[in-house]
C-alpha cells in the first residue's frame, strides 16, 4: 500500500505544512521530551488510511531526528476497512512529542479524507445489496491523490474505473461532437486500438442504437431517468455491459440497480464526501 510514490507524497504534504519548521512546538516542547497518543474516532463510518497515517509520523520523526529510526512507536488497533463508532481508538502512538505534533495534521488530513471516501463508497454498496450491480468510481478525484482516493473506494466496498486517460478508452459527449457521430467516433477508435476495449457514453436512444450496431465492451447511459434506462436495458439484452452515470444519489441508487444494469458510476464518492471527525488526543 505504502509505495515509494506514496511515501514521495507524504514527504511533499509534510514539506508543505511544516515549511522550514513548526515554530510553536519548538517554542514550547523540550527536545527530549516524550509523549503518549492515542488516533480517536469521533464519528461513524468506515476506517481507511491507517498506514499513511502511520508513515506521516514515522517519516517526520525520521527527519526531525537525522536519520534515526523507530522512535517514534506505532500500535494499530484497528485496520482498514474497519467500522468507526465515536471514541473507537484507532491506534496509539509512544515517542517524542515533538514529531507527534508537527506530524498530527498531515496525519489527520490523510485518514480524515481516506475514511471519508471508504464510508460514502460503504453507503452506496450497502443499498445496492443483493443485486448484481457494482458501484465505481470516477476521475473526479483531487489532484495527484488519485491512488490513495481510488484505494480508499475498494476499502468501501466500490470498485475502480479506469485509472486514467491512458489505461482504457471512453468515447465521451465532446469526443463524438469533434468526430461528428457515434459511428464516427467508434470507427476511428478502432482503426487506432483495434485490439482495445471500448466504451462509450450515449445520451440518446438514437445514439445508444448507433453504438449497438458495434461489437463495444461497455455503454454508458448518460443521465438517463429511471423509465428510459429500463428501455436501454431491454433494447441493449446483453449485447454490451451497461453502466449509468450522472444524477446518481443515495435515494435512487437502489432503483437504478434494480433495472439490471451492470454499473453505477458515481463521482460524489471521492469529490465532495465528507471527511470523517478523527482526533488526536495525548494522555
Amino acid at each position: 500500500m505504502v509505495t515509494n510514490d506514496i511515501k514521495k507524497l507524504i514527504k511533499k504534504a509534510l514539506i508543505e505544512d511544516i515549511g522550514k519548521g513548526d515554530i510553536t512546538t519548538n517554542a514550547i516542547v523540550p527536545q527530549e521530551k516524550l509523549a503518549f497518543a492515542k488516533l480517536i474516532a469521533k464519528d461513524y463510518g468506515i476506517l481507511a488510511g491507517v498506514e499513511i497515517a502511520k508513515y506521516s509520523f514515522v517519516l517526520l520523526d525520521k527527519r526531525m531526528t537525522k536519520g534515526n529510526t523507530g522512535s517514534v512507536k506505532w500500535t494499530a488497533k484497528l485496520s482498514d476497512g474497519s467500522t468507526l463508532v465515536p471514541g473507537k481508538i484507532i491506534a496509539e502512538i509512544y515517542g517524542p512529542a515533538k514529531s507527534i505534533l508537527t506530524a498530527e495534521r498531515t496525519a489527520l488530513n490523510f485518514l480524515q479524507k481516506l475514511s471519508g471516501i471508504a464510508t460514502e463508497s460503504s453507503k452506496f454498496t450497502k443499498k445496492i445489496k443483493p443485486f448484481k450491480t457494482k458501484i465505481l468510481d470516477t476521475r473526479k478525484t483531487t489532484p495527484l491523490l488519485r491512488t490513495l482516493e481510488k484505494y480508499a473506494v475498494k476499502v468501501g466496498g466500490g470498485f475502480n474505473h479506469r485509472f486514467g486517460l491512458y489505461d482504457a478508452i471512453l468515447i465521451k459527449d465532446n469526443h463524438i461532437k469533434i468526430a461528428g457521430s457515434v459511428r464516427e467516433a467508434i470507427r476511428m477508435v478502432k482503426n487506432k486500438y483495434p485490439n482495445k476495449k471500448i466504451e462509450i457514453e450515449v445520451q440518446s436512444f438514437e445514439q445508444l442504437k448507433e453504438a449497438l450496431k458495434f461489437d463495444l465492451d461497455r455503454i454508458m447511459l448518460d443521465n438517463m431517468n429511471i423509465s428510459d434506462i429500463k428501455k436501454a436495458v431491454k433494447l441493449v439484452r446483453h449485447k454490451s455491459k451497461l453502466e449509468v452515470s450522472g444524477g446518481v444519489h443515495l435515494k435512487n441508487v437502489r432503483n437504478i440497480a434494480k433495472t439490471g444494469v451492470d454499473y453505477i458510476s458515481i463521482g460524489c464518492i471521492t469529490h465532495s464526501p465528507k471527511s470523517l471527525d478523527i482526533s488526536l488526543e495525548f494522555e
